[in-house]
């Protein structure tokens, strides 16, 4: 799908100045929001994106979004790992 954001001149000309491709800034802005409010999955995010696995763990990090690890988590992993014989 395709969708047009009306910007006015003057702020489109501002924010593209650096070279900003304001179409993927656009793109990315909805992306990480819809990802950061539950409505994307990874596997979503990246397909919406068109990055690998390792692009997009460095796109949320550069965006400050880490995934949450809890102590469980390392448990379930210490466990795994035990068992494997490490």
């Amino acid at each position: 799908m395709d969708v047009t954001v009306h910007i006015p001149d003057d702020i489109a000309a501002r924010l593209a100045q650096n070279g900003a491709d304001l179409s993927r800034l656009a793109l990315e802005s909805l992306a990480l929001e819809e990802y950061k409010n539950g409505h994307l999955t990874k596997p979503e995010l990246r397909k919406m994106l068109n990055l690998g696995r390792i692009a997009l763990d460095g796109f949320l990090k550069s965006h400050h979004v880490f995934d949450e690890y809890t102590f469980e988590d390392f448990e379930a992993e210490r466990r795994a790992l035990k068992e494997l014989g490490f």
